[in-house]
């Protein structure tokens, strides 16, 4: 056996499809066998996996028991000359096993070797070659000095970026998302240690090979796709903990006398520096954003209020009403509409700040507009103050995002086309795959390298570059039935940068893709999206049920005509105005398959459970319609039609 190759997973079971499927393939031409190792994974990974890769060695924990730990599972039963420890949101060339292992083939001394890494975007991976931590370099980097000097061979030491990325090197620390290791040097030096549960266990290794008298290579010779901050999500307090204090396990283990107390000194800095960074970015996120734009809001139109009446309109005396009645009132009308716009969401969307703001200006606007002449005041007030606060809002959330404070989303508009990149098979997977997530309409077509007179294709893949620039072409689906996984790792990496990118490997029932290396991978599925389960239909849903709620109570004498028994509608009205019920909910009670929402007045088919007598696999697809393709609208419509049945 010459490799073994372990996987340790946790929830990112489509991810983990596309790398499965990349790694089978890179193991066709040598004796290979694959582990993953399941850390008790709650998004049905178990259930997905199995049947699709029935070559694949399983092992499923009851509890989540730390990377190192279930690497060293794995390893256990492991038969190859060689280990690979591998990442499961990473996809892997056809030929980079076979490399690889020549490469060792023609080392005496090789310990371990580490890859070129690339992002989703196919930016490089810093991460890729490393130094070991030291005191001056986690100073340079809790200075900023390396983001300064990233080619420096002093300042930008823990990254070797004097080092180029495209040659081989001799290096201290390998990253553990691609770390092969010949199993005679693990029997030697022990392999991962299982009291670092997550973070630091390759520096770890790193050094002990190191220490062993073995050398560590970076290999440039072949690239592998990492979506890096899928597998871990990095902007949490959690994380900031598990990874700082690895690097003080680190230091206690390896580091003894002043140096070691230096470099905890450095580290209980950086754990301070980065937990505050953290808070803050929550507390903006949560309720100081929301305080802050109150606050610009308010001190936008004073400013503008005094310049006008200091260089425009220098003979009218503005009533300080304008103060007290008309600022707050927008700023209130802007707050309100930012929340129901998602605004205050995880992730900034700038079309929410220009939706927010247009809206809370029309509503001012045309109150202003109602009143009496003599109470008015200056129109040109509150549009240069609403103008002014809009840009300090939007420059603010800019330097937010610089700071890391905050994480910007890509608006996702009708503007944003997306181009697959297939043969017709895989093309009608992937559109069927991105109908089922309610997003057909983005496809421009495809793009195919066997151009025939009947066929249908854009053009062809060298001609990419030129459709880009022809179409407003915002992301691209490469697919494997058309090109290997190599050569779709190399086309990423000649792309304009800024281009999004998204995988699907013929036969898998997902795509996948990361925007930058610090987001949260992406997925598109044949399971998702449920858009009833965003934060913002969520709150438009309770919104509407509350209004519509109000507006039955409100016109009573109208109710009690119409329905043929009042007192169960206004009960039903009631239960929904005290969030006990929903005026809609799904057809088929429990669904645990679908986003949980509360018990219906009616359900998805507009009418109430009791009436349905529709087969029970129509109503599960009037469910699943409801809640992917979900809007207000969507409820509104149905409670209009259903509205004979309210009093059920």
């Amino acid at each position: 056996m010459q490799l073994s190759v372990i996987i340790v997973n946790f929830n990112v079971k489509y991810f983990l499809e596309q790398c499965l499927c990349s790694v089978i393939k890179a193991c066709n031409n040598i004796d290979a066998e694959i582990f993953v190792v399941d850390n008790n994974s709650t998004d049905g990974s178990k259930e997905f996996l199995t049947p699709k890769f029935p070559s694949v060695n399983f092992i499923f924990n009851t509890d989540n028991t730390g990377f190192a730990k279930a690497n060293n599972q794995a390893l256990a039963k492991a038969k190859g000359d060689y280990i690979l420890f591998l990442n499961p949101d990473t996809i892997v060339p056809e030929d980079c096993f076979e490399k690889c292992i020549r490469f060792f083939q023609s080392q005496t001394n090789a310990g371990a070797l580490g890859i070129h890494m690339i992002d989703g975007t196919g930016k490089f991976l810093k991460e890729s070659k490393r130094s070991f931590p030291s005191p001056l370099t986690s100073l340079y980097k809790l200075s900023g000095l390396t983001k300064l000097f990233p080619h420096s061979k002093t300042f930008s030491k823990y990254h070797l970026g004097n080092l180029s990325e495209h040659e081989n090197h001799e290096v201290d620390v390998l990253a553990g998302a691609f770390m092969m290791i010949p199993k005679k040097v693990l029997d030697t030096t022990g392999s991962f240690d299982e009291t670092f549960f997550m973070y630091g266990e390759d520096v770890d290794l790193s050094y002990r090979i190191q220490k062993a008298s073995y050398k560590n290579y970076y290999f440039a010779e072949s690239t592998i796709i990492h979506f890096k901050g899928e597998s871990t999500k990095k902007g949490s307090l959690n994380y900031v903990r598990l990874f700082y204090n690895a690097m003080s396990l680190f230091v206690k283990k390896h580091y003894s006398g002043s140096r070691a107390g230096v470099f905890n000194f450095l580290i209980q800095t950086g754990i301070f520096l980065r937990a505050t960074l953290t808070v803050i970015g929550k507390f903006l996120q949560k309720i100081g954003l929301p305080l802050l734009d109150a606050g610009i809001i308010f001190m936008s139109f004073w400013l503008i209020k005094y310049l006008w009446n200091t260089y425009i309109r220098k003979e009218v005396n503005y009533s300080p009403n304008m103060l007290i009645i008309a600022f707050p009132v927008f700023t209130i009308i802007f707050l309100i509409a930012s929340y129901y716009s998602g605004l205050y969401d995880k992730g900034y969307k700038q079309s929410q700040l220009n939706r927010s703001t247009i809206l809370s200006a029309l509503v001012l606007l045309s109150c202003y507009a109602l009143l009496p002449e003599s109470i008015r005041f200056s129109r040109g007030i509150l549009v240069f103050g609403i103008v002014m606060a809009f840009i300090v809002m939007s420059l603010l959330r800019r330097l937010f995002i610089e700071w890391n404070l905050l994480n910007r989303i890509d608006d996702d508009n009708g503007y944003r086309q997306t181009i697959i990149v297939a043969a017709e098979n895989d093309f009608k997977t992937v559109t069927e795959i991105m109908h089922n997530a309610g997003m057909t309409e983005k496809v421009l077509g495809r793009i195919d390298n066997n151009l025939t007179s009947s066929s249908k294709a854009l053009g062809s893949l060298q001609q990419i570059n030129h459709l880009i620039k022809m179409y407003p072409v915002k992301e691209i689906i490469f697919c494997e039935d058309i090109l290997s996984f190599k050569e779709i790792i190399a086309a990423v990496q000649q792309l304009p940068a800024g281009m999004l990118n998204k995988f699907h490997a013929s036969g898998s029932s997902s795509i996948i893709g990361s925007d930058n290396k610090n987001a949260s991978g992406k997925y598109v599925s044949i399971n998702n999206k449920y858009t009833i389960a965003d934060a913002v239909n969520k709150r438009n849903k309770n919104l509407l049920d509350v209004i519509a709620a109000v507006v039955f109570i409100l016109s009573f004498p109208v109710h009690l005509v119409l329905q043929k028994k009042p007192l169960q509608f206004f009960k039903n009205t009631f239960s929904v105005l005290f969030r006990k019920k929903t005026w809609i909910g799904y057809a088929l009670l429990p669904n645990n398959k679908l986003p949980p929402i509360k018990k219906g007045i009616l359900t998805s088919t507009a009418l109430p459970q009791r009436v349905n007598d529709l087969p029970e696999e129509s109503l599960l697809l009037s469910d699943e319609w409801y809640a992917t393709y979900y809007s207000a609208a969507t409820d509104l419509k149905k409670i209009v039609r259903g509205y004979k049945y309210l009093c059920f």
